[in-house]
């Protein structure tokens, strides 16, 4: 009889992720984890994949450069990692210069790829410093695209057109592989996929958590707190994961809702490369990517596959002849599905 040991061990768990050839799919997602090079040391001996740095805003370049801040009162939500609607230089521990230092520190501490990440929704905000975080040594680029429209006369074309400018612009700038972070929030997300793909886009992450404020009717303020993930958010992403991933050569990543190896299985069926974890790590600490990936590699052996890549994308929408009719069909099926 083969114990689950030797089942583990004979696993192919590799993948391929923005040009890198990666032992597993798990990695940190963007988070402050990494401004602390013991917690990365840590995450690398746990089997990190990869490290992924937190996000560079680019409120932080426009106070680096001397420019006035963002326009707060006309775009108070539009960055989802920001954690709190009035940014100041304290709300970011790692500004421009540090955070390529950081990127250099990380470099020579571990050995696994680094990936950057630029946060922002104009050109001009980035070019200079995707140049230079490449300089310092990352191996790929995560642009995190988060915007939400609040001005009536802006139209959806136009906030597409914007991103693409962006994304064509940093690709002529850069050599490395560019990832795009999205939000769900587009009226055609198929669409404006394959648009970024023809901008030069590697590849897609899915997706970015909207770190919504709430507000305390007491003492009239807004509340800005941290509600961690969790599995019931997977849904939402293995639906455009089942779809892009039959549709695009991009690769995908999920982040948000992986916190268990089903969680992570699923959106391997459903085409994700590469499956970035912060929230879980979060609860759990670093050595939850230990336990996931040998809980992943127990379950793709139970499934009958002898590797990752075999698994891979086996539940896309590349099976169905008619996605939209499978899409509007899943959705009658669940509405029906509810017994009182």
């Amino acid at each position: 009889m083969t114990s689950s040991a030797t089942v583990e061990s004979s696993i192919d768990l590799s993948t391929r992720y923005l040009g890198l050839q990666l032992p597993h799919p798990f990695m940190p997602g963007a988070s402050p984890m990494v401004e602390d090079l013991g917690t990365v040391r840590r995450l690398e001996d746990a089997g990190a994949a990869a490290i992924v740095m937190q996000s560079l805003f680019e409120e932080q370049v426009e106070m680096e450069q001397g420019r006035t801040l963002y326009d707060i009162e006309s775009n108070v939500d539009a960055f989802s990692e920001a954690s709190s609607f009035f940014p100041s230089p304290a709300d970011f521990p790692l500004g421009p210069e540090a955070y390529l230092n950081q990127i250099r520190r990380i470099k020579q501490a571990v050995k696994v790829p680094v990936i950057a990440s630029l946060n922002g929704i104009t050109a001009s905000g980035w070019l200079k410093y995707a140049r230079l975080i490449e300089q310092a040594g990352a191996d790929a680029l995560e642009l995190n695209v988060f915007y939400v429209a609040t001005d009536a006369a802006e139209d959806g074309a136009t906030v597409e057109r914007r991103t693409l400018d962006i994304i064509r612009e940093v690709k002529r700038t850069i050599r490395i592989p560019i990832a795009v972070k999205l939000s769900p929030y587009y009226s055609s997300l198929a669409h404006f996929a394959a648009e970024l793909e023809a901008a030069g886009a590697d590849g897609m992450v899915l997706f970015n958590r909207f770190y919504q404020p709430d507000i305390d009717i007491e003492e009239l303020e807004v509340n800005n707190a941290l509600r961690l993930s969790e599995s019931s958010e997977l849904p939402l992403r293995l639906n455009w994961l089942a779809i892009l991933s039959a549709q695009r050569k991009l690769d995908l990543a999920v982040t948000g809702g992986v916190h268990t190896p089903q969680d992570a299985v699923k959106a391997v069926m459903a085409g994700a490369s590469a499956v970035q974890m912060v929230s879980s790590l979060l609860k759990n600490g670093p050595q939850h990517l230990t336990q996931m990936r040998d809980g992943l590699a127990q379950m793709v052996g139970e499934l009958g596959y002898a590797s990752l890549a075999e698994m891979h994308g086996c539940m896309n929408l590349a099976r169905c002849p008619n996605p939209a009719a499978f899409a509007r069909g899943n959705y009658m099926r669940i509405l029906q599905s509810w017994k009182a």
